[in-house]
Protein backbone atom coordinates (compact mmCIF):
# COMPACT_ATOMS: atom_id res chain seq x y z
CA UNK A 1 0.00 0.00 0.00
CA UNK A 2 1.20 3.50 -1.17
CA UNK A 3 1.16 5.32 2.51
CA UNK A 4 1.16 8.70 0.40
CA UNK A 5 -1.89 8.18 -1.05
CA UNK A 6 -4.23 10.97 -1.11
CA UNK A 7 -7.20 10.52 1.42
CA UNK A 8 -10.19 10.25 -0.93
CA UNK A 9 -8.20 7.08 -2.68
CA UNK A 10 -8.03 4.79 0.96
CA UNK A 11 -10.89 2.67 1.30
CA UNK A 12 -12.77 2.79 4.47
CA UNK A 13 -15.56 -0.37 4.98
CA UNK A 14 -18.46 0.86 6.68
CA UNK A 15 -21.72 -1.12 7.35
CA UNK A 16 -24.76 -0.81 5.42
CA UNK A 17 -27.25 1.91 5.79
CA UNK A 18 -29.94 -0.22 7.30
CA UNK A 19 -26.71 -1.43 10.13
CA UNK A 20 -26.12 2.09 10.71
CA UNK A 21 -29.53 3.22 11.28
CA UNK A 22 -29.51 0.00 13.94
CA UNK A 23 -26.46 1.09 15.54
CA UNK A 24 -27.92 4.99 15.54
CA UNK A 25 -31.07 3.58 17.38
CA UNK A 26 -29.09 1.59 19.83
CA UNK A 27 -26.49 4.24 21.18
CA UNK A 28 -29.92 6.69 20.57
CA UNK A 29 -31.58 4.25 23.25
CA UNK A 30 -28.34 3.58 25.48
CA UNK A 31 -27.56 7.08 26.05
CA UNK A 32 -31.03 7.75 26.80
CA UNK A 33 -30.96 5.61 29.73
CA UNK A 34 -27.73 6.86 30.65
CA UNK A 35 -29.18 10.03 30.42
CA UNK A 36 -32.01 9.57 32.76
CA UNK A 37 -29.87 7.46 35.27
CA UNK A 38 -27.81 10.61 35.62
CA UNK A 39 -30.47 12.87 35.71
CA UNK A 40 -31.93 10.50 38.80
CA UNK A 41 -28.55 10.79 40.67
CA UNK A 42 -28.31 14.33 40.82
CA UNK A 43 -31.30 14.39 42.28
CA UNK A 44 -30.18 12.07 44.67
CA UNK A 45 -27.42 13.91 45.54
CA UNK A 46 -29.53 17.52 45.80
CA UNK A 47 -32.13 15.60 48.26
CA UNK A 48 -29.43 14.25 50.40
CA UNK A 49 -27.63 17.83 50.90
CA UNK A 50 -31.23 19.26 51.82
CA UNK A 51 -31.06 16.19 54.08
CA UNK A 52 -27.91 16.70 55.61
CA UNK A 53 -28.71 20.65 55.74
CA UNK A 54 -31.35 19.81 58.06
CA UNK A 55 -29.69 17.23 60.12
CA UNK A 56 -27.29 20.03 60.77
CA UNK A 57 -29.04 22.37 61.93
CA UNK A 58 -31.03 20.40 64.27
CA UNK A 59 -28.19 19.50 65.80
CA UNK A 60 -27.19 22.84 66.31
CA UNK A 61 -30.50 24.22 67.40
CA UNK A 62 -30.58 21.17 69.92
CA UNK A 63 -33.57 20.00 68.26
CA UNK A 64 -32.07 16.82 68.28
CA UNK A 65 -30.00 15.26 70.85
CA UNK A 66 -26.72 13.94 68.50
CA UNK A 67 -25.15 11.79 71.61
CA UNK A 68 -28.43 10.02 72.06
CA UNK A 69 -28.86 9.54 68.70
CA UNK A 70 -25.29 8.18 67.38
CA UNK A 71 -24.81 5.89 70.65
Amino acid sequence: MDTKAAPRQLRVPAPIFEEQCAIVRFLERETGKIDMLVEKINLSITTLREYRTALISAAVTGKIDVCKEVF
